[in-house]
Protein backbone atom coordinates (compact mmCIF):
# COMPACT_ATOMS: atom_id res chain seq x y z
CA UNK A 1 0.00 0.00 0.00
CA UNK A 2 1.20 3.31 -0.64
CA UNK A 3 2.50 5.67 1.98
CA UNK A 4 0.87 8.50 2.99
CA UNK A 5 3.64 10.79 1.52
CA UNK A 6 3.69 9.26 -2.14
CA UNK A 7 -0.37 10.17 -2.58
CA UNK A 8 -0.92 13.34 -3.23
CA UNK A 9 -4.19 15.37 -2.44
CA UNK A 10 -6.76 15.04 -5.31
CA UNK A 11 -8.86 18.33 -4.64
CA UNK A 12 -11.89 16.46 -7.45
CA UNK A 13 -11.91 13.01 -5.26
CA UNK A 14 -12.37 13.89 -1.98
CA UNK A 15 -11.35 10.76 -0.07
CA UNK A 16 -9.31 9.11 -2.22
CA UNK A 17 -6.13 10.62 -0.35
CA UNK A 18 -7.53 9.26 3.25
CA UNK A 19 -8.48 5.86 1.34
CA UNK A 20 -5.11 5.21 0.24
CA UNK A 21 -3.26 5.52 3.72
CA UNK A 22 -6.46 3.00 4.52
CA UNK A 23 -4.61 -0.58 4.97
CA UNK A 24 -7.84 -2.09 4.49
CA UNK A 25 -8.89 -0.96 1.44
CA UNK A 26 -8.25 -3.43 -1.77
CA UNK A 27 -7.34 -1.73 -5.11
CA UNK A 28 -7.39 -3.16 -8.21
CA UNK A 29 -4.18 -2.63 -9.69
CA UNK A 30 -2.25 -2.65 -6.36
CA UNK A 31 -2.05 0.95 -5.35
CA UNK A 32 -4.59 3.92 -5.48
CA UNK A 33 -5.15 6.03 -9.08
CA UNK A 34 -3.55 9.18 -9.54
CA UNK A 35 -5.76 11.45 -12.03
CA UNK A 36 -2.60 14.60 -13.20
CA UNK A 37 -3.04 13.75 -16.73
CA UNK A 38 -6.92 13.68 -16.87
CA UNK A 39 -7.48 16.83 -13.93
CA UNK A 40 -4.90 19.02 -16.21
CA UNK A 41 -7.48 17.96 -19.02
CA UNK A 42 -10.49 18.54 -16.68
CA UNK A 43 -9.05 22.08 -15.94
CA UNK A 44 -7.96 23.09 -19.11
CA UNK A 45 -11.11 22.11 -21.07
CA UNK A 46 -14.00 22.61 -18.60
CA UNK A 47 -17.22 25.08 -19.81
CA UNK A 48 -18.08 26.01 -16.14
CA UNK A 49 -15.87 26.49 -13.00
CA UNK A 50 -18.14 25.96 -9.90
CA UNK A 51 -17.38 27.79 -6.66
CA UNK A 52 -16.11 25.57 -3.52
CA UNK A 53 -19.07 24.81 -1.69
CA UNK A 54 -21.51 25.02 -4.29
CA UNK A 55 -24.26 21.82 -5.05
CA UNK A 56 -22.80 21.88 -8.40
CA UNK A 57 -19.25 21.40 -7.14
CA UNK A 58 -20.56 18.76 -4.64
CA UNK A 59 -22.24 16.67 -6.99
CA UNK A 60 -19.25 16.64 -9.89
CA UNK A 61 -16.64 15.39 -7.40
CA UNK A 62 -19.13 12.61 -6.07
CA UNK A 63 -19.51 11.64 -9.12
CA UNK A 64 -15.72 11.67 -10.01
CA UNK A 65 -15.61 9.95 -6.52
CA UNK A 66 -17.87 7.54 -7.72
CA UNK A 67 -16.05 6.68 -11.10
CA UNK A 68 -12.84 6.34 -9.33
CA UNK A 69 -14.29 3.51 -6.88
CA UNK A 70 -15.78 1.67 -9.80
CA UNK A 71 -12.64 1.43 -11.99
CA UNK A 72 -9.99 1.21 -9.20
CA UNK A 73 -12.03 -0.51 -6.38
CA UNK A 74 -12.80 -4.35 -6.39
CA UNK A 75 -14.56 -4.88 -3.86
CA UNK A 76 -18.28 -3.09 -3.39
CA UNK A 77 -17.54 -3.02 0.31
CA UNK A 78 -14.85 -0.11 0.21
CA UNK A 79 -17.12 2.12 -1.68
CA UNK A 80 -18.23 5.39 0.10
CA UNK A 81 -19.88 6.89 -2.75
CA UNK A 82 -23.43 4.68 -2.86
CA UNK A 83 -25.47 2.68 -0.68
CA UNK A 84 -24.47 -0.97 -1.96
CA UNK A 85 -27.95 -2.67 -0.47
CA UNK A 86 -29.85 -0.40 -2.69
CA UNK A 87 -27.94 0.74 -5.66
CA UNK A 88 -29.05 0.46 -8.88
CA UNK A 89 -27.35 1.81 -12.14
CA UNK A 90 -30.25 2.74 -15.20
CA UNK A 91 -28.82 3.70 -18.47
CA UNK A 92 -31.23 5.34 -21.03
CA UNK A 93 -33.94 3.12 -19.56
CA UNK A 94 -32.67 0.01 -19.37
CA UNK A 95 -33.05 -2.63 -17.01
CA UNK A 96 -30.96 -1.61 -13.79
CA UNK A 97 -27.48 -3.31 -12.46
CA UNK A 98 -26.74 -3.90 -9.19
CA UNK A 99 -23.65 -2.67 -7.75
CA UNK A 100 -22.18 -5.66 -7.76
CA UNK A 101 -22.92 -6.00 -11.44
CA UNK A 102 -21.76 -3.05 -12.49
CA UNK A 103 -18.34 -3.40 -10.59
CA UNK A 104 -18.41 -6.62 -12.54
CA UNK A 105 -18.51 -5.46 -16.04
CA UNK A 106 -17.23 -1.97 -15.53
CA UNK A 107 -18.18 1.78 -16.23
CA UNK A 108 -18.13 1.82 -20.05
CA UNK A 109 -19.51 -1.86 -20.45
CA UNK A 110 -22.44 -0.89 -18.08
CA UNK A 111 -22.86 2.31 -20.21
CA UNK A 112 -22.46 1.63 -23.23
CA UNK A 113 -24.33 -1.86 -23.40
CA UNK A 114 -27.54 -1.39 -26.32
CA UNK A 115 -30.37 -3.42 -27.74
CA UNK A 116 -29.86 -2.50 -31.24
CA UNK A 117 -28.79 -5.35 -33.76
CA UNK A 118 -25.07 -6.56 -33.50
CA UNK A 119 -24.33 -5.38 -37.09
CA UNK A 120 -25.81 -1.86 -36.12
CA UNK A 121 -23.54 -1.60 -32.40
CA UNK A 122 -20.73 0.91 -32.58
CA UNK A 123 -19.12 -1.32 -29.23
CA UNK A 124 -20.42 -4.56 -28.54
CA UNK A 125 -20.50 -4.08 -24.61
CA UNK A 126 -21.23 -8.22 -24.19
CA UNK A 127 -18.05 -9.14 -26.13
CA UNK A 128 -15.73 -6.77 -24.24
CA UNK A 129 -14.33 -7.54 -20.25
CA UNK A 130 -13.81 -5.13 -17.27
CA UNK A 131 -10.12 -4.92 -18.74
CA UNK A 132 -10.30 -4.93 -22.35
CA UNK A 133 -13.06 -1.91 -22.01
CA UNK A 134 -11.07 0.06 -20.17
CA UNK A 135 -7.75 -0.24 -22.41
CA UNK A 136 -9.85 0.38 -25.52
CA UNK A 137 -10.44 3.83 -24.25
CA UNK A 138 -7.35 4.42 -22.88
CA UNK A 139 -5.57 3.93 -26.25
CA UNK A 140 -8.56 6.28 -28.13
CA UNK A 141 -8.68 8.96 -25.69
CA UNK A 142 -4.45 8.64 -24.07
CA UNK A 143 -4.99 12.10 -22.12
CA UNK A 144 -7.98 10.81 -20.81
CA UNK A 145 -11.92 11.13 -20.81
CA UNK A 146 -12.84 14.27 -18.54
CA UNK A 147 -16.14 14.73 -16.92
CA UNK A 148 -17.60 17.70 -15.75
CA UNK A 149 -21.28 19.34 -14.48
CA UNK A 150 -23.36 21.65 -16.70
CA UNK A 151 -25.93 22.40 -14.50
CA UNK A 152 -27.28 21.21 -11.43
CA UNK A 153 -31.36 21.37 -11.74
CA UNK A 154 -32.39 19.80 -8.29
CA UNK A 155 -30.91 19.26 -4.76
CA UNK A 156 -31.37 16.17 -2.61
CA UNK A 157 -32.94 14.00 -2.06
CA UNK A 158 -33.11 13.47 -5.94
CA UNK A 159 -30.49 15.48 -7.42
CA UNK A 160 -31.04 15.50 -10.83
CA UNK A 161 -28.08 17.17 -13.72
CA UNK A 162 -26.65 17.80 -17.00
CA UNK A 163 -23.21 16.67 -17.49
CA UNK A 164 -20.48 16.90 -20.58
CA UNK A 165 -17.99 13.96 -20.94
CA UNK A 166 -15.14 14.92 -23.57
CA UNK A 167 -11.82 13.61 -24.69
CA UNK A 168 -8.49 14.00 -27.61
CA UNK A 169 -9.22 10.97 -30.37
CA UNK A 170 -5.23 10.36 -30.38
CA UNK A 171 -5.31 6.67 -30.25
CA UNK A 172 -6.24 3.74 -32.41
CA UNK A 173 -10.26 2.75 -31.92
CA UNK A 174 -11.04 -0.54 -33.18
CA UNK A 175 -9.45 0.27 -36.73
CA UNK A 176 -9.78 3.63 -36.89
CA UNK A 177 -6.65 5.71 -36.99
CA UNK A 178 -6.67 8.94 -34.54
CA UNK A 179 -8.10 12.29 -35.84
CA UNK A 180 -6.48 14.52 -32.87
CA UNK A 181 -9.87 15.87 -32.43
CA UNK A 182 -11.99 16.50 -29.47
CA UNK A 183 -15.34 14.22 -29.26
CA UNK A 184 -17.58 14.94 -26.83
CA UNK A 185 -21.39 14.21 -25.44
CA UNK A 186 -23.71 15.65 -23.26
CA UNK A 187 -26.31 13.65 -20.93
CA UNK A 188 -28.49 13.65 -18.09
CA UNK A 189 -28.72 12.19 -14.91
CA UNK A 190 -30.79 11.69 -12.07
CA UNK A 191 -29.24 10.63 -8.47
CA UNK A 192 -31.49 9.54 -5.66
CA UNK A 193 -29.43 9.75 -2.42
CA UNK A 194 -30.65 8.65 1.02
CA UNK A 195 -29.95 11.09 4.25
CA UNK A 196 -26.76 10.14 4.33
CA UNK A 197 -25.82 11.26 0.55
CA UNK A 198 -25.02 8.13 -0.42
CA UNK A 199 -26.42 7.04 -3.93
CA UNK A 200 -29.47 4.35 -4.31
CA UNK A 201 -30.84 5.19 -7.43
CA UNK A 202 -28.43 6.61 -11.08
CA UNK A 203 -29.89 7.20 -13.47
CA UNK A 204 -28.29 8.36 -16.63
CA UNK A 205 -29.54 9.28 -20.26
CA UNK A 206 -27.29 10.05 -23.36
CA UNK A 207 -26.73 9.23 -26.78
CA UNK A 208 -24.20 7.76 -27.71
CA UNK A 209 -24.06 8.64 -31.24
CA UNK A 210 -22.77 11.63 -30.37
CA UNK A 211 -19.23 9.82 -28.99
CA UNK A 212 -19.14 7.40 -31.61
CA UNK A 213 -19.86 9.78 -34.31
CA UNK A 214 -15.93 11.17 -33.44
CA UNK A 215 -14.64 7.97 -32.76
CA UNK A 216 -15.54 6.29 -36.15
CA UNK A 217 -14.39 9.34 -38.16
CA UNK A 218 -11.12 8.12 -37.76
CA UNK A 219 -9.79 6.15 -41.85
CA UNK A 220 -9.95 2.27 -41.17
CA UNK A 221 -6.32 1.47 -40.91
CA UNK A 222 -7.13 -2.50 -42.06
CA UNK A 223 -9.93 -4.78 -42.57
CA UNK A 224 -13.25 -3.99 -40.65
CA UNK A 225 -13.73 -7.60 -39.43
CA UNK A 226 -10.00 -8.75 -38.94
CA UNK A 227 -9.06 -5.44 -38.22
CA UNK A 228 -10.94 -4.89 -34.89
CA UNK A 229 -10.06 -8.15 -33.52
CA UNK A 230 -5.74 -7.12 -34.32
CA UNK A 231 -6.50 -4.00 -32.73
CA UNK A 232 -8.58 -4.77 -30.01
CA UNK A 233 -5.37 -7.31 -29.25
CA UNK A 234 -3.13 -4.53 -29.57
CA UNK A 235 -4.61 -1.99 -27.38
CA UNK A 236 -4.70 -4.90 -24.42
CA UNK A 237 -1.16 -3.93 -24.22
CA UNK A 238 -1.76 -0.22 -23.31
CA UNK A 239 -1.26 1.02 -20.10
CA UNK A 240 -2.35 4.66 -20.54
CA UNK A 241 -3.84 6.15 -17.30
CA UNK A 242 -7.32 6.71 -17.57
CA UNK A 243 -9.95 8.65 -15.06
CA UNK A 244 -12.73 11.37 -15.12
Amino acid sequence: MASEGMVKVDKYRTFLHEDATNEDIVWRHGAPPTYDAVNKLFEEGRQKEWPKGSLEETVQNAIKSWEMELSHKPRLQDFRTINPDKFKLFVNGREGLSGEEALKIGSYNALLKTSLPKNFQYYKAEEESFESSHEVFRSALPRGFAWEVICVYSGPPNIAFKFRHWGYFEGPYKGHAPTGEMVEFYGLGVLKVDESLLVEDADIYYDPAELFGGLLKGETTIGQGQGQDQDHKAVQGSGCPLGH
